[in-house]
This record gives C-alpha cells, structure tokens and sequence, in this order.
C-alpha cells in the first residue's frame, strides 16, 4: 500500500467515524458559490479541521468544510470551499478532497469556479460549460501513483464527460440559460495574467482562464470519476479590459449571476442523476 493511499484511507477512516452518508454526486464550490450549499436538505457538515490529515482551505469567502445531503432528492457533497495549489499546499493534497469524495461514494465529479474571460465575445457574468482543458500547473499525478484507484499512465481524450455536457446544455435551454462552452486553462496564481500571458493563454486555446479546477478534473479521470466542469466569467482578463483586475470584482459579478447559476446547478445535478 503506498503512502499516498494511507494517507488517504486515515482521512477516510476519519470521516466515517464522523459521518455516515453515502453520496453520488459531488460539488466543488467556486468563489461566489459557497452558500449554494446552505440551501440544500442538509444531513450533515464536516469541517475541513475535523478530518485528521485533512487540508484546510485559506482563500477569502472559501468556508472549509464538506456538507451532505439532498438537492432534489439526489444525495450529494458539497465542497464549500477548495485547496488551491497558490495557497502553499502541495498538489497531492489540493486534490486530495477529490479522491476522498470518491471513496465517499460519489460517482461524479461537479465542478464549479470564478474565471476570467479570456475570448474576445465573452462577458462579465456568463456561464462556460467547459469542454475541456489545459493545465499548466503541475500535475497532481506525478509522483508515487496510486496504484489502488487508478493506473499510472492514464487517458485524458475526454476529461469532460460528453454525455453529463449534454446534460447540462439540456438544462440551461429548460432554464433558458445562456450558456457558453469552451477550453479552461489553470495557471497557479494567485497573481492575476499579465496581458502578455493573457495573450499567450489564448494562442494555446483558452477561453477562460482561472487557478483551479483542471487539477481536480485530472485527478477525478484517474479514478474513474465522470467529470463536468461550469466557470463563471467573473471578470475579463487582463487585456481583455483595460481595468485594473481584483478579487472585489470577482466576487461582485459572482454574487450578482449567483442565483442563476444555482438554478443551472440545481436543474443539472437533478438531471444527471438520472442518468448514473
């Protein structure tokens, strides 16, 4: 058994000693998104502290802790608040959550997050079903794999599950719910682009670009979790706006889209479940 893998089990050890729920569906909260998890049919939270081994989320407006229960009747967890590699953790751990959530039960992998607009026809407050990625962070397989949950040498040819895409799409036209669709490329941050990496992101393809996320969907493909991906365009990057970029803003546009957004998550995670 390796390291990895022991370390994993003692978190979840630690979280079954705690709780005793079995979801099928995990959420990954983005900033803005964090109180989406307040309004479900709460059973039961875990702080991240509580869980031994467990990193602990710094980042402003991230509460740290996983929350279960029902979103229309679907058993869910809820992530209110993630690791970020910019934060200081190595990236085993940032992804760490990701792999105790599928020992948790869960079957699919939902994540959400605040980006900057980085293709010329977005706009502040649109939704980008993300259809796949680039990460230029490091990979959060490199190192000792874990042999028990996945192979060394995995494919990455759909990282977004077309068929949960589809389903989104679904949703949003029920919702009549604008809905872009396009690349997500991680940089570590926790700077903001400058206008020449802005520019940079976009010869290689990027639409949005953020400091999450990608990591995570990696690590979710490693273990057979199926993955879809929805980013907020919080702001417009660097050089797409001449205005100086800041967190303020970021949060501001995702209050404001925060309702809709949990409309499309709410409809989705209903309608996926139907489908696993």
């Amino acid at each position: 058994m390796s390291k990895r893998y022991e370390r994993l089990m003692k978190c979840y050890e630690s979280f079954k000693a705690k709780i005793d729920f079995t979801p099928e569906i995990a959420l990954i909260l983005g900033s803005g998104l964090g109180d989406y998890a307040d309004g479900i049919d709460i059973r039961a939270t875990l702080d991240y502290k509580d869980i031994e081994d467990f990193p602990v989320s710094t980042a402003p407006g991230h509460k740290g802790r996983f929350v279960f229960g029902y979103v229309n009747g679907v058993p869910v967890v809820v992530m209110q608040g993630r690791v970020h590699y910019y934060e200081g953790y190595p990236m085993e751990d940032v992804v760490l959550p990701v792999r105790l959530m599928k020992l948790m039960g869960a079957k699919v992998l939902f994540l959400t997050n605040a980006a900057g607009g980085v293709n010329w026809q977005f706009e502040c407050g649109d939704f980008m079903l993300i259809n796949d990625q680039i990460c230029m962070a490091p990979s959060p397989l490199i190192g000792e794999n874990l042999d028990e949950m996945g192979p060394r040498f995995p494919d990455m040819s759909e990282i977004y599950s077309k068929k949960l895409r589809d389903i989104v799409k679904k949703s949003a036209r029920e919702l009549d719910i604008p809905l872009r669709e396009g690349v997500y490329i991680q940089l570590t941050g926790p700077n903001y682009e400058s206008p020449s990496e802005v520019r940079m992101v976009r010869t290689l393809g990027a639409d949005a670009v953020g400091m999450s996320t990608a990591c995570e969907a990696i690590a979710a493909n490693h273990i057979g979790m199926k993955t879809v991906g929805i980013s907020c365009i919080s702001n417009l990057a660097c050089g797409v706006s001449n205005r100086p970029l800041s967190h303020a803003e970021v949060q501001e546009t995702a209050d404001r889209v925060a309702p809709l957004f949990k409309q499309l998550i709410t409809a989705s995670v209903t309608n996926i479940a139907k489908e696993i």
